[in-house]
């Protein structure tokens, strides 16, 4: 599975779920506080955009913001919401895809880093966060912990959400650190609808490594937006790395 085919047109149209799941303002707000206050009065990147469910209301709070987008369809529907002078978006790959600019804050919201699949693609994707940041600017990823404790020796699968309607199920590769996700969605006739997705998780450590080799520092890590306090049990993580201010 290639993310381009993915982030097809079908699935940019049925994203957006306004006022719910993801796009809930008790999701939104606290991201969209945290990360005002951390572009302070620069201007913030976004890697994979999207449909713009982050860049959109940061936006209308009065912080610039660029975005770095490969699927074109997401970008469409984006466009349903603020055009290309209000949120320019440069299309390509956020491992290696430059946009024009110097930036305070570059931001992957939503586990997207994970959509890297291998090692060197995320370390290449620090990288590019540092080439777009100013001395002393941040670079803020959000991202799950992978459940392994949840996987007995011979299992291959978690289940990791299941609601009326729907179910996630997560079917884990640990030689190569991956994950598909598998999203099923039902109703009360036979016929159910699958969405698949690739991944590669990160540990923490891990990821504080490929930080360090793009020259950042670990400022913080919280266990939500809100600023939780993050423990052996948190399902996700909240970082931001900063790189040195100038001398």
């Amino acid at each position: 599975m290639q993310q381009e085919d993915i982030w097809d047109a079908e699935t940019a149209l049925r994203y957006d779920t306004p006022g719910i799941g993801m796009f809930a303002p008790e999701v939104v707000g606290p991201t969209v506080d945290r990360l005002a206050e951390l572009a302070g009065e620069g201007a913030a990147l976004e890697f994979a955009i999207g449909t713009g469910r982050v860049a959109v209301p940061l936006a209308a709070r009065g912080v610039p913001v660029t975005g770095v987008e490969l699927s074109a369809p997401m970008v469409r529907q984006l466009r349903t919401k603020a055009d290309e002078a209000t949120i320019p978006v440069v299309m390509g790959d956020m491992s290696t895809t430059v946009a024009p600019g110097e930036y305070t804050l570059v931001y992957l919201v939503f586990n997207t880093i994970s959509n890297l699949l291998s090692q060197p693609e995320q370390v290449r994707c620090f990288r590019n966060a540092a080439r777009h940041l100013a001395p002393g600017g941040r670079f803020v990823i959000e991202l799950w912990v992978p459940e392994l404790r949840k996987l007995p020796p011979g299992q291959g699968a978690v289940i990791c959400r299941s609601e009326p309607g729907y179910f996630l199920l997560d079917t884990y590769d640990v030689l190569r650190q991956h994950v598909v996700s598998h999203h099923f969605r039902f109703d009360d006739t036979s016929q159910a609808e699958l969405f698949r997705s690739p991944h590669r998780y990160i540990w923490p450590a891990e990821l504080d490594l490929m930080a360090q080799l793009a020259g950042f520092e670990l400022e913080s890590r919280h266990a939500d937006w809100s600023g939780a306090p993050f423990t052996a049990d948190s399902p996700s993580h909240v970082s931001v790395y900063r790189l040195p201010p100038a001398p």
